[in-house]
């Protein structure tokens, strides 16, 4: 792990739960050794003291407070249709650890309506992946009820589907890539599409395509 998230660093600060948890039983850390904190917000590191610790419990006090940012360095919007929510959590670290920006979960025609996304849990998965990773924002997640209203906020975006040309080696953007469920796309959101981009090979699960796009995009 290579900090801890603390949602609001201070001079003095309590650590509880899990992450007591994982300082003191885990890494078996002392006190009076550091620790590093970030908030995901500021691009802070955070430095802290362990100055008391007990069974549940342990104080720490600010001694430094770095500016230092570990950002993407390319800006990647991938919109992905709902799929099964496991499938989505078990794919959400690997797309955090490449550098996606942002992902906006779009509830298409072929989506089941009955798979619903908790962003509680998902912001929880993308916390524990940043602390492993390194990276020091937290990627943007929205959520879209219909794809008639992703249409209308991001017309320009470019779909990933069978019929389109090959994706190019070199492209850069800032309009969202969009990704389709388990069923592809129904015609009438095919009829939307103004750009369309496609991978090679065979056919793709949802969730390998994420992936696939994201590493070609950003790596």
């Amino acid at each position: 792990m290579q900090f801890l998230y603390y949602e609001n660093p201070k001079n003095n600060i309590i650590i509880t739960g899990e992450n007591h948890k994982y300082l003191f039983r885990v890494r078996r850390i002392k006190k009076d050794e550091t620790v590093k904190i970030r908030n995901l917000k500021d691009d802070n590191l955070y430095i802290y003291k362990i100055d008391s610790i007990n069974k549940k419990e342990a104080l720490l006090s600010l001694i430094n407070t770095e500016y230092s940012p570990n950002k993407p360095k390319k800006f990647m919007h991938l919109a992905w249709c709902v799929i099964d929510p496991k499938n989505i959590e078990k794919t959400l670290p690997a797309l955090n650890e490449m550098g996606v920006s942002k992902i906006s979960f779009v509830y298409c025609d072929f989506s089941q309506k009955n798979f619903k996304l908790k962003l509680e849990r998902l912001t929880k998965i993308l916390i524990n992946s940043s602390q492993q990773c390194g990276r020091s924002d937290m990627m943007e997640i929205e959520i879209i009820d219909s794809s008639d209203k992703f249409f209308e906020k991001y017309p320009d975006f470019i779909a990933i589907d069978f019929n389109g040309e090959k994706f190019p080696c070199e492209i850069e953007t800032k309009n969202p890539f969009l990704i389709g469920p388990e069923g592809g796309f129904s015609q009438k959101e095919k009829e939307k599409f103004k750009k369309i981009l496609k991978f090679q090979g065979f056919i793709l699960r949802s969730e390998t395509a994420a992936c696939v796009l994201s590493a070609k995009y950003l790596l």
